[in-house]
């Protein structure tokens, strides 16, 4: 975390958010562990006594908090996070869930009823009560797509995009644009156009920009380009640190 705040102040940035992954579901990440909540608010704290002049949010990243209601709770209740996003990371093939990020171990021919698959867990979390705030990366497997093999086209699955982004536009809520540390926009920008014009048609309101940074390099890097997609459909600045943005 420090390192984070020390190139957040570096670069400009007066506020910072540390949404912490919560992954109910195992995770296939090589090295992932559970949440060590009371670690992570004594470095939190710590943080905020050494940068006094960055604003350090809590947050959590919820992966599927729709299947997992009672766990959510309980840590809901003992972090009190400023911040909650929900993610669908998983979609189930054959009667297991599969992790987005293991799209390339699929046929090229299973990978878009994958995708499909992940948008109804998506769809499924944006209709929910899952209290939650922001919806995550919400064409997150992109990422991984198998390039060159089957193609991947936003506009493929409009009808799966639409119903999520209507869902999520019925609760209130906020889509998050997700840079992944400023990786290709075609594979890395969550989403891309034409989604974003999507999101303004099926009554979207508020846009939140996320890094996705994972170490101190990736903080901010894509949002000078994600920022000109947004602006021109009519989303502004936030008017205070952390604030999102609005249409």
């Amino acid at each position: 975390m420090e390192g984070n705040c020390r190139q957040a102040l570096s670069i400009g940035l007066t506020a910072i958010a540390f949404t912490e992954h919560a992954d109910f579901p195992p995770s296939p990440h090589r090295g992932r562990r559970d949440l060590n909540l009371a670690g992570y608010l004594a470095e939190l704290e710590r943080c905020r006594t050494l940068f006094p002049d960055l604003r350090i949010m809590s947050g959590i990243e919820l992966g599927e908090p729709h299947r997992h209601e009672e766990m959510t709770r309980d840590l809901l209740q003992a972090g009190g996070f400023e911040r909650r996003l929900g993610s669908a990371h998983c979609a189930e093939v054959d009667g297991q869930l599969l992790d987005g990020s293991q799209v390339g171990r699929l046929r090229p021919d299973q990978a878009p009823d994958f995708m499909r698959a992940y948008f109804r867990e998506s769809l499924d979390l944006a209709g929910s009560d899952a209290p939650f705030e922001i919806l995550t990366h919400i064409d997150y497997p992109k990422r991984y797509w198998p390039h060159g093999r089957v193609p991947f086209r936003e506009t493929d699955y409009e009808g799966e995009y639409r119903a999520v982004l209507r869902a999520l536009a019925a609760r209130d809520g906020v889509l998050e644009v997700n840079t992944t540390r400023g990786a290709a926009p075609e594979v890395g920008l969550c989403p891309n156009q034409p989604v974003l014009g999507w999101w303004v048609e099926e009554g979207g309101r508020a846009i939140s920009l996320g890094s996705d940074a994972h170490e101190p390099a990736g903080i901010g890097r894509g949002f000078a380009h994600a920022e000109e997609l947004i602006t021109a459909l009519g989303f502004r600045p936030p008017t205070e640190a952390m604030g999102f943005w609005l249409r």
